[in-house]
């Protein structure tokens, strides 16, 4: 018995995640016949399900159809809030292990926002404050982000003015996208001097909550940069594992 009810315990969350998962898709409110058709549950199946997430505030039943409910945003909040408390010991440990600047931004408005940071202990190295706007088009932190946007966004945010900020800027929508491509493939982005003359930074990107982006990167002279990237690049990958396998 025991184990029946077991199975049939995570058939029924399986099934309310189906559920909101579907309503997440959703940009509107949804009725129990779409979202009957869209689970390929029974739709008193659905009825079910609904009223219980209705009870926990998990889904509304709004004027114009069935919602996510006030409870995933506040837990949305809550992983908001909590990535830099979350991310803090591997950004401590990337640190250490590299002695070089840690960075974690959060993007808004075409900016990768510092909100975090941990400062390298060396005479040369770089720092910047936190709460710096860095633009996304030019430094590690923002293309990182904007190589996990999705498209439409993306194509917005590179069709604008792409500011100069030294000679080696990309500033044309074919040299970004082809920059942003290769970061999408090889899972981190570069900026070598392209957002201030010798500077160079390595940036990867996390995504929490439902619409929230993250980024850390290293921020190193360039004068090291090309000698220690490649252990630089593996130490920010495994600090990426670490984080994402916290999150």
């Amino acid at each position: 018995m025991s184990e029946e009810s077991d199975k049939n315990g995570k058939q029924v969350i399986a099934r309310a995640a189906e559920v909101l998962r579907a309503l997440e898709k959703s940009r509107v409110g949804m009725s129990l016949a779409q979202l009957a058709r869209e689970t390929d549950l029974p739709r008193t199946t659905v009825h079910r399900l609904v009223n219980a997430l209705e009870a926990q505030q998990l889904v509304q039943n709004a004027h114009d159809g069935i919602k996510l409910g006030p409870a995933l945003a506040r837990m949305a909040a809550a992983a908001h809030t909590d990535f830099v408390t979350i991310a803090r010991p591997a950004v401590e440990a990337l640190g250490r292990r590299t002695r070089e600047t840690v960075d974690v931004s959060v993007y808004r408005n075409l900016h990768a926002i510092s909100v975090d940071q941990y400062a390298s202990d060396q005479e040369l190295r770089v720092v910047s404050a936190v709460g710096t706007a860095f633009p996304a088009h030019c430094t590690a932190l923002g293309k990182a982000i904007l190589a996990q946007l999705p498209d439409e966004f993306l194509l917005k945010a590179v069709s604008l003015n792409l500011e100069a900020r030294t000679r080696q800027t990309l500033t044309t929508r074919e040299a970004l996208l082809e920059d942003i491509a290769q970061t999408q493939r090889r899972g981190y982005a570069l900026d070598i001097e392209e957002h201030a003359r010798g500077v160079c930074g390595i940036g990867v990107c996390f995504k929490t909550g439902h619409s929230d982006f993250y980024a850390i990167s290293l921020a190193v002279p360039a004068l090291r940069f090309e000698d220690e990237s490649a252990s630089l690049i593996a130490a920010l990958l495994k600090c990426k594992a670490e984080i994402d396998s916290l999150l």
